[in-house]
Protein backbone atom coordinates (compact mmCIF):
# COMPACT_ATOMS: atom_id res chain seq x y z
CA UNK A 1 0.00 0.00 0.00
CA UNK A 2 1.57 3.57 -1.30
CA UNK A 3 1.05 6.46 0.92
CA UNK A 4 1.21 9.57 -0.85
CA UNK A 5 -0.29 12.05 1.74
CA UNK A 6 -1.06 15.76 0.74
CA UNK A 7 0.10 15.32 -2.86
CA UNK A 8 -2.02 16.72 -5.52
CA UNK A 9 -2.73 14.73 -8.62
CA UNK A 10 -2.72 17.52 -10.80
CA UNK A 11 -2.15 20.96 -10.70
CA UNK A 12 -3.90 23.61 -12.56
CA UNK A 13 -2.29 26.89 -13.51
CA UNK A 14 -4.30 29.58 -14.49
CA UNK A 15 -2.67 33.13 -15.87
CA UNK A 16 -4.68 36.58 -15.70
CA UNK A 17 -3.53 39.96 -16.80
CA UNK A 18 -3.94 42.95 -18.72
CA UNK A 19 -4.41 42.89 -22.66
CA UNK A 20 -1.06 42.63 -24.58
CA UNK A 21 0.95 41.63 -21.46
CA UNK A 22 2.49 38.75 -22.98
CA UNK A 23 0.06 35.76 -21.57
CA UNK A 24 -0.72 33.87 -24.46
CA UNK A 25 3.25 34.50 -25.70
CA UNK A 26 4.74 33.02 -22.34
CA UNK A 27 2.07 30.22 -22.81
CA UNK A 28 3.36 29.31 -26.64
CA UNK A 29 7.19 29.62 -25.76
CA UNK A 30 7.02 27.50 -23.42
CA UNK A 31 5.01 24.34 -25.31
CA UNK A 32 7.23 25.44 -28.48
CA UNK A 33 10.35 26.77 -26.83
CA UNK A 34 10.45 29.46 -29.21
CA UNK A 35 8.61 32.68 -29.56
CA UNK A 36 5.63 32.62 -31.32
CA UNK A 37 5.12 35.10 -33.92
CA UNK A 38 1.14 34.82 -34.39
CA UNK A 39 -0.23 34.98 -31.17
CA UNK A 40 -3.93 34.32 -31.08
CA UNK A 41 -6.23 36.27 -28.20
CA UNK A 42 -5.69 33.07 -26.21
CA UNK A 43 -4.39 30.12 -25.89
CA UNK A 44 -6.18 26.62 -25.65
CA UNK A 45 -5.72 24.55 -22.11
CA UNK A 46 -2.16 23.02 -22.51
CA UNK A 47 -1.15 19.85 -20.79
CA UNK A 48 2.01 18.84 -19.83
CA UNK A 49 2.40 15.18 -18.34
CA UNK A 50 3.91 14.55 -15.07
CA UNK A 51 7.28 13.03 -16.50
CA UNK A 52 8.19 15.78 -17.84
CA UNK A 53 7.56 18.54 -15.05
CA UNK A 54 10.05 18.52 -11.93
CA UNK A 55 7.51 17.66 -9.58
CA UNK A 56 5.93 14.77 -11.26
CA UNK A 57 2.52 15.98 -11.34
CA UNK A 58 0.71 16.40 -14.69
CA UNK A 59 -0.24 20.02 -14.94
CA UNK A 60 -3.20 22.19 -16.95
CA UNK A 61 -1.96 25.76 -17.70
CA UNK A 62 -5.28 27.74 -18.71
CA UNK A 63 -5.46 31.35 -20.41
CA UNK A 64 -7.64 33.84 -20.18
CA UNK A 65 -8.61 36.35 -22.58
CA UNK A 66 -10.79 39.60 -21.99
CA UNK A 67 -11.95 39.69 -25.33
CA UNK A 68 -13.20 35.55 -24.96
CA UNK A 69 -13.92 35.57 -21.52
CA UNK A 70 -16.87 37.58 -19.20
CA UNK A 71 -16.01 38.01 -15.71
CA UNK A 72 -18.38 35.27 -14.88
CA UNK A 73 -16.50 32.53 -16.96
CA UNK A 74 -13.18 34.34 -15.26
CA UNK A 75 -14.34 33.65 -11.76
CA UNK A 76 -15.38 30.06 -13.34
CA UNK A 77 -11.92 29.77 -13.97
CA UNK A 78 -10.25 31.26 -10.67
CA UNK A 79 -12.01 28.65 -8.32
CA UNK A 80 -11.32 25.82 -10.60
CA UNK A 81 -7.61 26.87 -10.58
CA UNK A 82 -5.14 25.61 -7.66
CA UNK A 83 -2.57 29.03 -8.88
CA UNK A 84 -3.23 31.90 -10.49
CA UNK A 85 -0.38 34.04 -12.58
CA UNK A 86 -0.82 37.50 -12.40
CA UNK A 87 1.25 38.94 -15.86
CA UNK A 88 2.33 42.14 -16.20
CA UNK A 89 4.71 43.94 -18.28
CA UNK A 90 8.13 45.44 -16.58
CA UNK A 91 7.42 48.14 -19.44
CA UNK A 92 4.13 48.87 -18.68
CA UNK A 93 3.77 51.14 -15.34
CA UNK A 94 0.03 50.74 -15.60
CA UNK A 95 -0.28 46.81 -15.78
CA UNK A 96 1.78 46.24 -12.76
CA UNK A 97 -0.40 48.73 -10.84
CA UNK A 98 -3.20 46.61 -12.18
CA UNK A 99 -2.22 43.74 -10.08
CA UNK A 100 -3.29 45.98 -6.84
CA UNK A 101 -6.07 47.84 -8.06
CA UNK A 102 -7.88 45.42 -9.59
CA UNK A 103 -6.26 41.58 -9.86
CA UNK A 104 -5.80 41.16 -6.50
CA UNK A 105 -8.65 42.42 -4.69
CA UNK A 106 -11.01 40.18 -7.82
CA UNK A 107 -9.07 37.25 -6.89
CA UNK A 108 -9.67 37.79 -3.36
CA UNK A 109 -13.35 38.06 -4.05
CA UNK A 110 -13.61 35.21 -6.57
CA UNK A 111 -12.49 32.69 -4.45
CA UNK A 112 -14.42 33.68 -1.73
CA UNK A 113 -15.69 32.01 1.13
CA UNK A 114 -12.63 29.41 0.64
CA UNK A 115 -9.40 30.39 1.39
CA UNK A 116 -7.52 32.79 -1.30
CA UNK A 117 -5.66 30.82 -4.68
CA UNK A 118 -1.72 31.12 -4.11
CA UNK A 119 -0.84 34.11 -6.36
CA UNK A 120 2.47 34.22 -8.38
CA UNK A 121 3.43 37.18 -10.08
CA UNK A 122 4.82 37.45 -13.40
CA UNK A 123 6.75 40.34 -14.85
CA UNK A 124 7.32 39.94 -18.60
CA UNK A 125 9.66 41.76 -21.49
CA UNK A 126 12.40 42.04 -19.43
CA UNK A 127 14.11 41.69 -22.91
CA UNK A 128 12.72 45.11 -23.59
CA UNK A 129 14.17 47.25 -20.62
CA UNK A 130 17.25 47.57 -18.60
CA UNK A 131 15.26 48.17 -15.23
CA UNK A 132 13.76 45.63 -12.31
CA UNK A 133 10.63 45.99 -10.70
CA UNK A 134 11.60 44.13 -7.72
CA UNK A 135 11.28 47.51 -5.50
CA UNK A 136 7.91 47.58 -6.12
CA UNK A 137 7.00 43.99 -6.16
CA UNK A 138 8.30 43.58 -2.61
CA UNK A 139 5.91 46.09 -1.39
CA UNK A 140 2.79 44.64 -2.70
CA UNK A 141 3.93 40.85 -1.40
CA UNK A 142 4.09 42.56 1.95
CA UNK A 143 0.24 43.72 1.60
CA UNK A 144 -0.82 40.49 -0.16
CA UNK A 145 0.40 37.13 1.59
CA UNK A 146 -1.39 34.91 -0.71
CA UNK A 147 1.53 35.90 -3.60
CA UNK A 148 3.86 33.39 -2.84
CA UNK A 149 6.65 33.80 -5.52
CA UNK A 150 6.98 36.15 -7.69
CA UNK A 151 9.48 36.31 -11.48
CA UNK A 152 10.73 38.15 -14.26
CA UNK A 153 11.19 36.76 -17.58
CA UNK A 154 10.72 37.12 -21.19
CA UNK A 155 8.44 35.19 -23.81
CA UNK A 156 10.44 36.29 -26.37
CA UNK A 157 14.18 35.39 -25.27
CA UNK A 158 12.60 32.61 -23.56
CA UNK A 159 14.47 33.89 -20.57
CA UNK A 160 12.93 32.23 -16.87
CA UNK A 161 10.23 30.40 -18.43
CA UNK A 162 10.21 27.07 -17.19
CA UNK A 163 11.22 29.15 -14.04
CA UNK A 164 7.70 30.34 -13.73
CA UNK A 165 5.53 27.63 -14.24
CA UNK A 166 8.06 25.27 -11.81
CA UNK A 167 6.96 28.56 -9.13
CA UNK A 168 3.60 28.03 -9.77
CA UNK A 169 3.88 24.51 -9.10
CA UNK A 170 5.73 25.02 -6.30
CA UNK A 171 3.11 27.09 -4.86
CA UNK A 172 0.03 24.45 -5.14
CA UNK A 173 2.70 21.43 -3.96
CA UNK A 174 4.70 22.90 -1.23
CA UNK A 175 2.72 26.82 -0.44
CA UNK A 176 3.95 28.70 2.05
CA UNK A 177 0.68 30.18 3.75
CA UNK A 178 0.14 27.33 6.34
CA UNK A 179 4.02 27.01 7.47
CA UNK A 180 4.92 30.82 7.42
CA UNK A 181 3.46 33.85 8.83
CA UNK A 182 5.19 36.89 6.51
CA UNK A 183 4.93 39.97 8.65
CA UNK A 184 6.29 38.14 11.97
CA UNK A 185 8.38 36.03 10.29
CA UNK A 186 8.40 33.20 11.91
CA UNK A 187 6.38 29.35 11.79
CA UNK A 188 2.56 29.29 11.90
CA UNK A 189 0.99 28.35 15.37
CA UNK A 190 0.07 24.78 13.21
CA UNK A 191 3.28 24.17 11.72
CA UNK A 192 4.74 24.51 14.61
CA UNK A 193 2.46 22.51 16.87
CA UNK A 194 3.14 19.60 14.10
CA UNK A 195 7.04 20.29 13.84
CA UNK A 196 6.65 19.98 17.34
CA UNK A 197 4.80 16.49 17.62
CA UNK A 198 7.70 15.49 14.89
CA UNK A 199 10.16 15.98 16.82
CA UNK A 200 8.66 14.02 19.92
CA UNK A 201 8.17 11.13 18.12
CA UNK A 202 11.82 11.13 16.45
CA UNK A 203 13.44 11.80 19.96
CA UNK A 204 13.59 7.94 20.76
CA UNK A 205 15.23 8.56 23.91
CA UNK A 206 12.73 11.05 25.10
CA UNK A 207 15.88 13.58 26.53
CA UNK A 208 14.54 16.32 24.23
CA UNK A 209 17.03 16.68 21.92
CA UNK A 210 17.82 14.54 18.65
CA UNK A 211 20.93 13.18 18.73
CA UNK A 212 23.22 12.16 15.85
CA UNK A 213 20.99 8.14 15.43
CA UNK A 214 18.12 9.87 16.19
CA UNK A 215 18.65 12.65 13.63
CA UNK A 216 19.86 9.69 10.78
CA UNK A 217 17.12 8.15 11.42
CA UNK A 218 14.29 11.08 10.68
CA UNK A 219 16.32 11.37 7.67
CA UNK A 220 15.93 7.96 6.74
CA UNK A 221 12.14 8.12 7.48
CA UNK A 222 11.56 11.74 4.83
CA UNK A 223 13.81 11.81 2.35
CA UNK A 224 15.24 7.72 1.87
CA UNK A 225 18.85 8.60 2.54
CA UNK A 226 20.75 9.18 5.43
CA UNK A 227 22.75 12.76 6.86
CA UNK A 228 26.67 12.58 5.60
CA UNK A 229 28.69 13.75 8.74
CA UNK A 230 29.98 16.56 6.90
CA UNK A 231 26.40 17.74 6.33
CA UNK A 232 25.09 17.04 9.63
CA UNK A 233 28.24 19.17 11.48
CA UNK A 234 27.55 21.93 8.81
CA UNK A 235 23.76 22.49 10.62
CA UNK A 236 25.15 22.24 13.78
CA UNK A 237 28.04 24.95 12.71
CA UNK A 238 24.78 27.40 11.18
CA UNK A 239 22.35 26.48 14.51
CA UNK A 240 25.65 27.64 16.23
CA UNK A 241 25.66 30.75 14.97
CA UNK A 242 22.23 31.85 14.51
CA UNK A 243 20.76 30.88 17.94
CA UNK A 244 22.21 30.27 21.30
CA UNK A 245 20.24 27.24 22.06
CA UNK A 246 19.81 25.31 18.94
CA UNK A 247 22.85 22.60 20.17
CA UNK A 248 23.03 21.17 23.54
CA UNK A 249 26.01 18.95 23.64
CA UNK A 250 26.49 17.39 20.72
CA UNK A 251 22.49 17.14 19.64
CA UNK A 252 20.23 19.23 18.36
CA UNK A 253 17.48 21.29 20.14
CA UNK A 254 13.28 21.45 20.07
CA UNK A 255 13.92 24.87 19.38
CA UNK A 256 16.96 24.30 17.05
CA UNK A 257 14.85 22.24 14.94
CA UNK A 258 11.89 24.63 14.31
CA UNK A 259 15.04 27.39 13.66
CA UNK A 260 16.13 24.83 11.06
CA UNK A 261 12.41 24.91 8.56
CA UNK A 262 12.14 28.46 9.35
CA UNK A 263 15.48 28.94 7.90
CA UNK A 264 14.44 26.26 5.16
CA UNK A 265 11.02 28.41 4.32
CA UNK A 266 13.02 31.87 4.43
CA UNK A 267 15.22 30.39 1.85
CA UNK A 268 12.71 29.47 -0.75
CA UNK A 269 12.92 25.45 0.06
CA UNK A 270 9.11 24.86 1.31
CA UNK A 271 9.93 21.62 -0.03
CA UNK A 272 11.80 20.16 2.54
CA UNK A 273 9.11 21.11 5.23
CA UNK A 274 6.36 19.71 3.06
CA UNK A 275 8.28 16.71 2.79
CA UNK A 276 8.60 16.12 6.44
CA UNK A 277 5.04 16.81 7.21
CA UNK A 278 3.66 14.52 4.34
CA UNK A 279 5.78 11.76 5.54
CA UNK A 280 3.94 12.17 9.20
CA UNK A 281 0.76 12.41 7.83
CA UNK A 282 -0.13 16.10 7.51
CA UNK A 283 -2.14 17.40 4.25
CA UNK A 284 -2.26 21.33 2.87
CA UNK A 285 -4.28 22.58 5.92
CA UNK A 286 -1.78 20.88 8.60
CA UNK A 287 -4.26 18.40 9.37
CA UNK A 288 -3.11 14.74 9.17
CA UNK A 289 -4.96 12.81 6.52
CA UNK A 290 -7.97 10.69 7.63
CA UNK A 291 -6.28 7.42 5.19
CA UNK A 292 -2.94 8.13 6.96
CA UNK A 293 -4.73 7.31 10.25
CA UNK A 294 -7.39 5.03 9.78
CA UNK A 295 -6.19 2.90 6.64
CA UNK A 296 -9.46 0.83 4.93
CA UNK A 297 -9.89 -2.77 6.51
CA UNK A 298 -12.71 -5.03 6.80
CA UNK A 299 -12.95 -7.55 9.00
CA UNK A 300 -15.17 -10.67 7.63
CA UNK A 301 -17.60 -11.99 9.89
CA UNK A 302 -16.24 -14.50 12.71
CA UNK A 303 -13.06 -12.59 12.65
CA UNK A 304 -11.30 -10.52 14.81
CA UNK A 305 -8.71 -8.16 14.96
CA UNK A 306 -5.29 -8.16 17.86
CA UNK A 307 -1.66 -6.54 18.02
CA UNK A 308 0.73 -8.62 15.77
CA UNK A 309 4.47 -9.17 17.34
CA UNK A 310 5.29 -5.93 15.38
CA UNK A 311 2.56 -3.75 16.82
CA UNK A 312 3.42 -5.12 20.53
CA UNK A 313 6.99 -4.57 20.12
CA UNK A 314 6.20 -1.20 19.03
CA UNK A 315 4.11 -0.46 22.27
CA UNK A 316 6.47 -2.34 24.64
CA UNK A 317 9.40 0.44 23.50
CA UNK A 318 6.95 3.05 23.49
CA UNK A 319 6.00 2.18 27.33
CA UNK A 320 9.55 1.87 27.85
CA UNK A 321 10.60 5.09 26.53
CA UNK A 322 8.45 7.23 28.58
CA UNK A 323 8.93 5.43 31.80
CA UNK A 324 11.16 7.87 32.38
CA UNK A 325 12.21 6.80 36.14
CA UNK A 326 12.48 2.59 35.22
CA UNK A 327 10.13 1.73 37.81
CA UNK A 328 8.23 -0.37 35.68
CA UNK A 329 5.05 1.91 35.89
CA UNK A 330 3.60 4.87 33.54
CA UNK A 331 2.74 7.46 36.36
CA UNK A 332 -0.07 10.10 35.54
CA UNK A 333 2.33 12.67 34.17
CA UNK A 334 4.51 10.32 32.22
CA UNK A 335 0.84 9.12 30.26
CA UNK A 336 0.71 12.58 29.87
CA UNK A 337 3.66 12.94 28.03
CA UNK A 338 3.18 9.80 25.85
CA UNK A 339 -0.40 11.75 24.70
CA UNK A 340 1.19 14.61 24.10
CA UNK A 341 1.26 13.90 20.43
CA UNK A 342 -2.58 13.22 20.33
CA UNK A 343 -5.48 15.45 20.33
CA UNK A 344 -6.72 13.65 23.62
CA UNK A 345 -5.43 10.80 25.66
CA UNK A 346 -6.88 7.38 24.63
CA UNK A 347 -8.36 6.20 27.28
CA UNK A 348 -6.90 9.28 29.88
CA UNK A 349 -5.90 8.84 33.12
CA UNK A 350 -8.81 5.91 33.72
CA UNK A 351 -6.63 3.43 35.50
CA UNK A 352 -5.13 6.16 37.56
CA UNK A 353 -8.49 7.73 38.32
CA UNK A 354 -9.99 4.34 39.37
CA UNK A 355 -7.25 2.57 41.38
CA UNK A 356 -5.65 5.92 43.72
CA UNK A 357 -5.38 4.19 46.88
CA UNK A 358 -3.84 1.02 45.54
CA UNK A 359 -1.56 -0.73 48.47
CA UNK A 360 2.28 -0.61 47.76
CA UNK A 361 2.10 -4.54 47.29
CA UNK A 362 2.76 -4.82 43.36
CA UNK A 363 -0.22 -6.29 41.65
CA UNK A 364 0.02 -7.41 37.93
CA UNK A 365 -1.69 -4.71 36.35
CA UNK A 366 -0.86 -1.40 38.68
CA UNK A 367 1.74 -0.56 40.78
CA UNK A 368 1.06 1.93 43.52
CA UNK A 369 -1.85 2.72 41.60
CA UNK A 370 0.24 3.38 38.33
CA UNK A 371 -0.32 1.32 34.71
CA UNK A 372 1.95 -1.71 34.51
CA UNK A 373 3.52 -2.35 31.29
CA UNK A 374 1.40 -5.51 31.37
CA UNK A 375 -2.00 -3.13 32.37
CA UNK A 376 -0.29 -0.90 29.12
CA UNK A 377 -0.31 -3.59 26.60
CA UNK A 378 -3.97 -5.15 27.99
CA UNK A 379 -5.74 -1.97 27.73
CA UNK A 380 -4.28 -1.96 23.90
CA UNK A 381 -5.47 -5.43 23.37
CA UNK A 382 -9.02 -4.17 24.13
CA UNK A 383 -8.92 -1.30 22.22
CA UNK A 384 -7.39 -3.11 19.02
CA UNK A 385 -9.85 -5.84 19.36
CA UNK A 386 -13.35 -3.58 20.21
CA UNK A 387 -12.10 -0.33 18.75
CA UNK A 388 -9.86 -1.59 15.67
CA UNK A 389 -10.40 1.91 13.71
CA UNK A 390 -9.66 3.66 17.03
CA UNK A 391 -6.43 1.97 17.82
CA UNK A 392 -5.05 2.39 14.33
CA UNK A 393 -5.51 5.77 14.72
CA UNK A 394 -3.66 6.40 17.88
CA UNK A 395 -0.66 3.89 17.02
CA UNK A 396 -0.43 6.90 13.72
CA UNK A 397 -0.39 9.75 16.24
CA UNK A 398 2.20 8.26 18.49
CA UNK A 399 4.65 7.22 15.57
CA UNK A 400 3.94 4.27 14.02
CA UNK A 401 6.56 3.69 11.65
CA UNK A 402 4.10 4.44 8.23
CA UNK A 403 5.80 4.35 4.85
CA UNK A 404 4.87 4.05 1.37
CA UNK A 405 4.85 0.72 1.60
CA UNK A 406 4.14 -0.02 4.51
CA UNK A 407 1.25 1.44 7.32
CA UNK A 408 -0.16 0.41 10.77
CA UNK A 409 -2.35 -2.51 9.24
CA UNK A 410 1.36 -4.38 9.92
CA UNK A 411 1.22 -3.81 13.85
CA UNK A 412 -2.36 -5.94 13.59
CA UNK A 413 -2.42 -9.92 13.52
CA UNK A 414 -2.62 -12.22 10.87
CA UNK A 415 -1.97 -12.44 6.81
CA UNK A 416 -4.77 -10.08 5.97
CA UNK A 417 -4.37 -8.28 9.24
CA UNK A 418 -7.05 -9.81 10.89
CA UNK A 419 -7.44 -13.83 13.00
CA UNK A 420 -8.52 -16.87 10.98
CA UNK A 421 -12.48 -16.84 10.74
CA UNK A 422 -13.94 -18.76 13.80
CA UNK A 423 -15.59 -21.57 11.86
CA UNK A 424 -12.11 -22.96 10.82
CA UNK A 425 -10.84 -22.26 14.92
CA UNK A 426 -13.79 -24.68 15.81
CA UNK A 427 -13.47 -27.45 13.30
CA UNK A 428 -9.91 -27.69 14.47
CA UNK A 429 -10.78 -27.19 18.32
CA UNK A 430 -8.22 -24.56 18.54
CA UNK A 431 -7.31 -21.50 17.85
CA UNK A 432 -4.33 -19.60 16.60
CA UNK A 433 -5.74 -16.37 18.46
CA UNK A 434 -4.08 -14.48 21.74
CA UNK A 435 -6.97 -12.09 22.97
CA UNK A 436 -10.06 -13.59 23.48
CA UNK A 437 -13.63 -12.49 24.28
CA UNK A 438 -15.46 -13.92 27.69
CA UNK A 439 -19.18 -12.44 27.86
CA UNK A 440 -20.11 -12.76 31.48
CA UNK A 441 -23.89 -12.65 32.21
CA UNK A 442 -25.88 -13.49 34.98
CA UNK A 443 -28.85 -11.57 36.88
CA UNK A 444 -29.16 -9.03 38.70
CA UNK A 445 -27.25 -8.87 42.27
CA UNK A 446 -25.47 -12.08 41.65
CA UNK A 447 -22.35 -10.75 41.50
CA UNK A 448 -21.26 -10.95 38.11
CA UNK A 449 -19.86 -7.44 37.99
CA UNK A 450 -17.44 -8.19 41.01
CA UNK A 451 -16.37 -11.25 39.19
CA UNK A 452 -15.63 -8.99 36.32
CA UNK A 453 -13.92 -6.07 38.37
CA UNK A 454 -12.06 -9.15 40.67
CA UNK A 455 -10.22 -10.09 37.15
CA UNK A 456 -8.23 -6.89 37.62
CA UNK A 457 -6.83 -7.14 41.28
CA UNK A 458 -5.84 -9.74 43.62
CA UNK A 459 -8.05 -9.01 46.70
CA UNK A 460 -11.24 -7.42 47.21
CA UNK A 461 -9.42 -4.21 48.20
CA UNK A 462 -7.72 -3.46 45.29
CA UNK A 463 -10.71 -2.70 43.62
CA UNK A 464 -12.05 0.86 43.71
CA UNK A 465 -14.61 1.51 41.05
CA UNK A 466 -18.14 1.39 43.07
CA UNK A 467 -17.55 5.30 43.95
CA UNK A 468 -18.04 5.52 39.97
CA UNK A 469 -21.65 5.46 38.52
CA UNK A 470 -22.11 2.41 36.40
CA UNK A 471 -19.80 -0.65 35.88
CA UNK A 472 -17.17 -1.38 33.69
CA UNK A 473 -18.39 -2.74 30.65
CA UNK A 474 -15.32 -4.52 29.90
CA UNK A 475 -11.88 -5.38 32.24
CA UNK A 476 -9.20 -7.21 30.90
CA UNK A 477 -5.99 -9.21 31.91
CA UNK A 478 -3.08 -11.64 31.40
CA UNK A 479 -4.02 -15.12 31.82
CA UNK A 480 -1.73 -18.04 30.95
CA UNK A 481 -2.54 -20.64 28.62
CA UNK A 482 -0.12 -23.59 29.04
CA UNK A 483 2.49 -21.23 29.78
CA UNK A 484 1.20 -18.81 26.79
CA UNK A 485 0.59 -15.51 27.34
CA UNK A 486 -3.17 -14.93 26.54
CA UNK A 487 -5.57 -11.71 26.85
CA UNK A 488 -8.67 -12.16 28.16
CA UNK A 489 -11.34 -9.83 28.06
CA UNK A 490 -14.52 -10.16 30.37
CA UNK A 491 -17.57 -8.13 28.81
CA UNK A 492 -20.11 -7.10 31.63
CA UNK A 493 -23.60 -7.69 29.67
CA UNK A 494 -26.01 -5.96 31.13
CA UNK A 495 -29.56 -7.91 31.17
CA UNK A 496 -32.11 -7.41 33.32
CA UNK A 497 -34.86 -10.10 32.69
CA UNK A 498 -34.10 -13.62 31.23
CA UNK A 499 -37.62 -12.69 28.57
CA UNK A 500 -35.27 -9.86 27.50
CA UNK A 501 -33.46 -10.60 24.20
CA UNK A 502 -29.91 -10.60 23.82
CA UNK A 503 -28.63 -8.91 20.59
CA UNK A 504 -26.53 -11.28 18.21
CA UNK A 505 -22.80 -8.92 19.54
CA UNK A 506 -24.08 -10.12 23.06
CA UNK A 507 -23.84 -13.68 22.24
CA UNK A 508 -21.17 -14.25 20.29
CA UNK A 509 -17.87 -14.34 21.80
CA UNK A 510 -15.05 -16.95 22.41
CA UNK A 511 -16.62 -18.03 25.86
CA UNK A 512 -19.69 -17.59 27.63
CA UNK A 513 -19.56 -17.53 31.69
CA UNK A 514 -22.80 -17.75 33.37
CA UNK A 515 -22.99 -16.79 36.71
CA UNK A 516 -25.45 -17.36 39.64
CA UNK A 517 -25.74 -16.41 43.26
CA UNK A 518 -25.85 -19.30 45.73
CA UNK A 519 -27.80 -17.51 48.22
CA UNK A 520 -30.90 -16.87 45.86
CA UNK A 521 -32.97 -20.07 45.48
CA UNK A 522 -34.02 -17.70 42.07
CA UNK A 523 -30.73 -16.90 40.37
CA UNK A 524 -29.82 -20.25 38.62
CA UNK A 525 -33.53 -20.50 37.02
CA UNK A 526 -31.64 -17.47 35.08
CA UNK A 527 -28.29 -18.58 33.85
CA UNK A 528 -30.26 -22.19 32.76
CA UNK A 529 -32.54 -20.37 30.83
CA UNK A 530 -30.16 -18.18 29.14
CA UNK A 531 -28.31 -21.40 28.15
CA UNK A 532 -31.00 -23.59 26.81
CA UNK A 533 -31.98 -19.96 24.90
CA UNK A 534 -29.02 -18.53 23.42
CA UNK A 535 -26.25 -21.15 23.79
CA UNK A 536 -27.47 -25.04 23.65
CA UNK A 537 -26.89 -25.07 20.11
CA UNK A 538 -24.01 -22.90 19.69
CA UNK A 539 -20.75 -23.99 19.53
CA UNK A 540 -19.54 -21.54 22.20
CA UNK A 541 -18.17 -22.97 25.42
CA UNK A 542 -19.46 -22.30 28.67
CA UNK A 543 -18.87 -22.06 32.09
CA UNK A 544 -21.57 -22.22 35.00
CA UNK A 545 -20.01 -19.87 37.81
CA UNK A 546 -21.62 -20.31 41.41
CA UNK A 547 -20.72 -17.22 42.95
CA UNK A 548 -20.55 -16.02 46.60
CA UNK A 549 -19.78 -19.70 48.03
CA UNK A 550 -18.33 -17.31 50.87
CA UNK A 551 -22.07 -17.20 52.57
CA UNK A 552 -24.63 -19.92 52.89
CA UNK A 553 -25.55 -21.85 49.96
CA UNK A 554 -29.81 -22.67 49.06
CA UNK A 555 -30.92 -25.38 47.21
CA UNK A 556 -32.15 -23.51 43.53
CA UNK A 557 -36.00 -23.48 42.99
CA UNK A 558 -35.54 -25.26 39.20
CA UNK A 559 -36.07 -28.47 37.91
CA UNK A 560 -32.49 -29.72 37.82
CA UNK A 561 -29.84 -28.66 40.82
CA UNK A 562 -26.70 -26.82 38.86
CA UNK A 563 -24.24 -29.48 39.17
CA UNK A 564 -27.19 -32.17 37.55
CA UNK A 565 -27.67 -29.53 34.89
CA UNK A 566 -24.36 -29.06 33.82
CA UNK A 567 -23.94 -32.94 33.83
CA UNK A 568 -27.24 -33.76 31.86
CA UNK A 569 -25.60 -30.67 29.31
CA UNK A 570 -22.24 -32.23 29.02
CA UNK A 571 -21.06 -28.70 30.63
CA UNK A 572 -18.10 -28.72 33.25
CA UNK A 573 -19.28 -28.88 36.86
CA UNK A 574 -20.26 -24.95 38.39
CA UNK A 575 -17.10 -23.65 39.26
CA UNK A 576 -17.10 -21.96 42.84
CA UNK A 577 -15.97 -18.59 43.28
CA UNK A 578 -16.13 -15.67 46.08
CA UNK A 579 -14.53 -12.22 45.55
CA UNK A 580 -14.07 -11.87 49.50
CA UNK A 581 -10.68 -12.53 50.53
CA UNK A 582 -8.25 -13.53 48.10
CA UNK A 583 -9.07 -14.14 44.69
CA UNK A 584 -8.63 -17.64 43.02
CA UNK A 585 -7.69 -16.63 39.26
CA UNK A 586 -7.50 -20.29 38.24
CA UNK A 587 -11.33 -19.56 36.97
CA UNK A 588 -9.95 -17.01 34.64
CA UNK A 589 -7.11 -19.63 33.01
CA UNK A 590 -9.63 -21.91 32.79
CA UNK A 591 -11.93 -19.71 30.88
CA UNK A 592 -8.86 -18.55 28.57
CA UNK A 593 -8.35 -22.29 27.62
CA UNK A 594 -11.56 -23.03 27.13
CA UNK A 595 -11.40 -20.43 24.86
CA UNK A 596 -8.37 -21.53 23.33
CA UNK A 597 -9.92 -24.89 22.96
CA UNK A 598 -13.32 -24.42 21.68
Amino acid sequence: MVFRVGVRRNVRILLVGERGVGKTSLIMSLVSEEFPEDVPARAEMITIPADVTPEQVPTNIVDYSAVEQTNEMLTVEVQRAHVVCIVYSVEDEDSLDKVTTYWLPFLRDASSPEPHRPVVLVGNKVDLVDMSTSDSVLSIMEEFPEIESWVECSARTLKNISEMFYYAQKAVLHPTAPLYVMDQQDLTEACQKALIRIFKICDVDNDGLLNDIELNNFQRRCFDAPLQPKVLDEVKAVLRKNISDGVVGDSITLRGFLFLHCLFIQRGRNETTWAVLRKFGYTDNLEISKDFLRPPIRIPAGCTSELSHKGQQFLSTLFERYDKDRDGALSPAEVNNMFSICPAPLWGLMFVELYPQIPRVPIKLFLQGWITMQGFMSQWALVTLLDLPKALEYLAYLGYPISETENQLSAIQGEFSVTREKRLDLAKKQTSRNVYQCHVIGPRGSGKSMFCRSFIGDNLEDIHLSELEGNPQCTVNVVQVYGQEKYLILRDIDVRNVSEPLQPSEVQCDVACLVYDVTNPKSFEYSARIYLKYFADSKIPVLIVANKIDQEEVRQEYLLQPATFCSHHKLPPPQLFTSSGRIKRDIFMKLATMAAFP
